[in-house]
């Protein structure tokens, strides 16, 4: 998808490995971009207002700035995409100035995107879903997913997300086993446990 959308693919990219909400997305400013931390702080969100089709400038969904983990192959792409511009000036701005319109966006860059990439179905939306998919399966705690995403609470994230870590499970045993691979032998692990009573 990233590929098929061209030179819009970083905007793909960002969506789909950070999590971000569109609004917070299309907000962002170059200022707010931390390269050596690998870090994105959202601390604002924009929509077009459903009257009079205006841009209304707000805070998060939580109404709570947060901080959001980039890879760093991803903040190299980010730095050389914000060179040269001032830290207030938006970090993806639209095509003629001011911020990105989530329906001219899709209409422009996703949805051509995802028809090449031979995508059916998806919505911008499912990209903060693959953010979230890939971070749970690197290992991301409930705490860190739920900074991530901006949720409210670490409850709300379980409630989207359970499912994610519930299928993390079958992988505990076998890390639990290779890690005891690395500390004894399989046999001399076996021979210590107690045998069954009876």
């Amino acid at each position: 998808l990233i590929t098929a959308a061209g030179d819009d693919g970083l905007h793909i990219a960002v969506l789909g490995l950070t999590g971000l909400r569109f609004g917070e997305f299309a907000a962002l400013r170059v200022g707010k971009l931390d390269p050596v931390r690998h870090r994105l702080t959202v601390s604002q969100s924009v929509r077009v207002s459903v009257v009079g089709s205006q841009m209304v400038w707000t805070t998060p969904k939580t109404h709570r700035t947060h901080s959001v983990p980039v890879p760093p192959a991803l903040t190299a792409r980010l730095v050389d995409s914000a060179g040269g511009r001032d830290r207030n000036d938006l970090l993806f701005p639209a095509p003629m100035g001011g911020p990105i319109r989530l329906n001219n966006w899709r209409r422009r860059v996703f949805d051509p995107a995802c028809e090449a990439a031979g995508i059916t179905g998806a919505t911008p939306h499912d990209l903060r879903h693959t953010a979230t998919s890939l971070a749970i399966v690197a290992g991301a705690n409930v705490k860190a997913v739920q900074q991530m995403l901006g949720h409210a609470s670490a409850a709300m994230t379980l409630d989207v997300y359970a499912a994610l870590w519930d299928k993390g499970l079958d992988d505990v045993a076998a890390r639990m086993d290779s890690q005891l691979a690395g500390a004894c032998s399989e046999q001399a692990f076996t021979d210590s446990l107690p045998s069954s009573p009876g």
